[in-house]
C-alpha cells in the first residue's frame, strides 16, 4: 500500500505537461483523473448538487468543482526520511472549486521531500453551474475592483469564515481521524499533526482551529487567507501566516496576527511585497516565492523536523 501511496503523482503531472495551455486565465475542460491513491472519507454528499464532479484547467493548473464526495490523498516520504510530522493540506477555491495542483499535490510533494507525511484533502464544495460555459461566465462575472495602493478599504475584506462550513469541517475532522487511525502505518507522530491551507483552505484551517472539538492541531499555516481578527482559544496552536501586500484579502489588515499575539500564542507573519493571490509554491519573479523555505525553517526551529 505504501508504494501505491508514494507513486503516481509524477506520472499524473507528466500526462498533461506536454500540452500547451493558455496562460490568460481561460478555463479549459479537463478529463477527470482516476486518483488511484485517494481514500474515501465517507462524510456524505452535498444536497441539491446540480452536476457531478468535473475538472477543468486554468492558468495551467488542474482544478475540480461540484465535489460531493470528500477524499484524502496521502503523500508519504521516502523510507528512512520520515520525521513523524504530518500535515493536512487544504487547497483553496472559494469553496466553489479546488486548486488541486498548485495548492494541493505540489505542496504535498514538497512536504514529503522534507520528510513530512502530507495529506491532500479534497473537501465538499458549494454547487456551481453544471456546464463549463455557464461556470466560465460565472467565474468571469464583474467584481468590485480592489482598492488602490495606499487607499483605505471601503468595506472589510471578505472572509471565508462567513460561510456555512459544516460539510467542510466534517471532512477535515474525518481526514484528521483517518490520519490518527493509520498513524503507525503512515509513520505519523500524532502529537505532531498540523494543517496548512490556501485561500479558502486557509479559512477552513482557521475554522478547524477555532471550532473543531476533535482536531488537536500541533501547528497551522494559513496561506493568503482572511486577515480579520478572531477569538483565539487558550490552547491555540502556533501559527505561520503568509500573505502579499497586493493580495485583495490583505487590505492592510493584521487582525488575525494581533489576535494571536494578544492571546500570547506563538505567531509568525511573512508579509511579502508582491505575489498577488493564489500563488501556491510561487510564481516567477515574486518576493513571495521563498515562503515554503521559511515555513520549513519555522517547523525546524519549533522542533517539528527532527526525529524523536
Amino acid at each position: 500500500m505504501k508504494n501505491l501511496l508514494k507513486s503516481g503523482l509524477l506520472s499524473f503531472l507528466v500526462l498533461f505537461a506536454g500540452a500547451a495551455y493558455s496562460q490568460d486565465g481561460t478555463i479549459y475542460p479537463l478529463e477527470t483523473p482516476k486518483e488511484p491513491r485517494a481514500i474515501l472519507l465517507g462524510t456524505g454528499s452535498v444536497e441539491n448538487q446540480p452536476a457531478p464532479e468535473t475538472w477543468f484547467r486554468q492558468w495551467g493548473d488542474p482544478m475540480a468543482r461540484n465535489i460531493s464526495t470528500a477524499t484524502l490523498t496521502p503523500f508519504l516520504p521516502e523510507p528512512g526520511k520520515a520525521n513523524g510530522t504530518a500535515v493536512l493540506v487544504a487547497p483553496g477555491g472559494g469553496f466553489s472549486w479546488l486548486s488541486m495542483g498548485n495548492e494541493g499535490w505540489e505542496v504535498a510533494e514538497a512536504l514529503a521531500k522534507q520528510g513530512i507525511a502530507a495529506f491532500v484533502l479534497k473537501y465538499r464544495l458549494y454547487p456551481t453551474p453544471p456546464t463549463l460555459e455557464d461556470f466560465s461566465a460565472w467565474m468571469n462575472r464583474p467584481r468590485n475592483a480592489p482598492p488602490a495602493p495606499g487607499a483605505a478599504p471601503t468595506t472589510p475584506a471578505p472572509s471565508p469564515l462567513q460561510r456555512d462550513l459544516t460539510n467542510q469541517l466534517e471532512d477535515a475532522e474525518a481526514a484528521y481521524a483517518l490520519m490518527v487511525k493509520n498513524a503507525k502505518e503512515w509513520g505519523i507522530d500524532t502529537s505532531r499533526i498540523g494543517m496548512i491551507g490556501f485561500s479558502a483552505g486557509a479559512g477552513l484551517t482557521m475554522h478547524a482551529t477555532l471550532h473543531s472539538t476533535t482536531m488537536k492541531l500541533a501547528f497551522i499555516g494559513p496561506i493568503y487567507g482572511g486577515m480579520g481578527p478572531v477569538e483565539v482559544p487558550k490552547d491555540a496552536p502556533p501559527m505561520f501566516n503568509v500573505i502579499a501586500t497586493d493580495d485583495f484579502l490583505f487590505q492592510g489588515q493584521f487582525g488575525i496576527i494581533q489576535s494571536w499575539h494578544k492571546a500570547g500564542r506563538p505567531v509568525e507573519l511573512h508579509l511579502y511585497q508582491n505575489g498577488g493571490h493564489g500563488f501556491g509554491l510561487g510564481n516567477p519573479n515574486r518576493t513571495s516565492n521563498r515562503w515554503f523555505d521559511a515555513f520549513v525553517h519555522w517547523l525546524d526551529v519549533n522542533q517539528f523536523m527532527g526525529k524523536k
